[in-house]
């Protein structure tokens, strides 16, 4: 395959800066990766906004007949347990989920078909995002996601417009840890089949991981949080390395390795 990426609708790299300092014109220092290994929301889709959090927490409470405030607590404190592998399937998690508000476990089915069908809409993806991801792969980037994500989202994945485009995913409630777990890092670089030194690692930086992937070997770039700072996020620390404007970007800032 080519190893130039055109960039078509891919946006320029030059003069955008974040929290730190930037590749302008000059290349990046070290090989060009061989594979990039990208966060799920936040930089794939857009994290969730606090008004979609609280329309799921009504839908879910109508679905198990309690109040929107008790389904709220229920998510709100169920999050590591439904990222962290102890739960397996979307049956376990709306099971979890049921216990958790003391509803009857009769509900359990509907909250199951709400967590799927919320998992399916979670993983809608830009057009534009979709197009640079195949950019990527026509010129010979490999590529992986990996996510702190509950079973449902893992489940969903398969029959998404994403998954097709990537080589490997690395979900942590498959892994059995969240974010910045060693593991986790480790699990996507097994399923590429690659070193360390030939990854880079891009996401918005939610669950610290890019201070994570950069202990473990890669090399590190930061997009801005898709759909907007507001977006929610969790375990977000700061970050004075790299930065782009987002995943369009991407193609641009490897062209700038030059061919490998």
């Amino acid at each position: 395959m080519s190893t130039s990426l055109s960039a078509i609708n891919t946006h320029p790299v030059s003069g955008v800066l974040f929290d730190g300092p930037l590749w302008q014109d000059s290349a990046p220092q070290g090989p060009r990766p061989s594979v990039v290994i990208l966060d799920l929301f936040g930089t794939l889709v857009a994290a969730p906004s606090q008004a979609e959090r609280n329309v799921a927490a009504i839908r879910f409470a109508e679905a198990m007949r309690v109040l929107p405030t008790v389904a709220e607590s229920a998510l709100s404190d169920s999050w590591r347990v439904r990222h962290d592998g102890r739960l397996k399937s979307t049956t376990e998690v709306a099971a979890y989920l049921v216990a958790r508000c003391d509803a009857p476990a009769s509900h359990v089915t509907k909250v199951e078909q709400l967590l799927a069908e919320l998992a399916r809409d979670r993983l809608q993806a830009d057009a534009s995002l979709l197009r640079v991801l195949k950019e990527l792969r026509h010129g010979g980037v490999r590529l992986a996601v990996l996510s702190d994500a509950s079973p449902d989202i893992a489940e969903a994945w398969s029959h998404s417009d994403l998954a097709p485009h990537f080589d490997a995913a690395v979900f942590s409630c498959r892994a059995s840890a969240v974010k910045p777990a060693p593991q986790l890092f480790g699990a996507a670089l097994e399923a590429l089949g690659v070193a360390s030194k030939q990854a880079l690692y891009c996401g918005d930086g939610g669950g610290d991981e890019l201070a994570g992937a950069e202990r473990a070997g890669m090399r590190v770039v930061r997009v801005e949080r898709r759909g907007g700072q507001h977006r929610l996020a969790f375990g977000e620390t700061a970050w004075l390395g790299r930065a782009v404007p987002d995943v369009e970007a991407l193609p641009s800032l490897l062209n700038m390795w030059g061919d490998r």
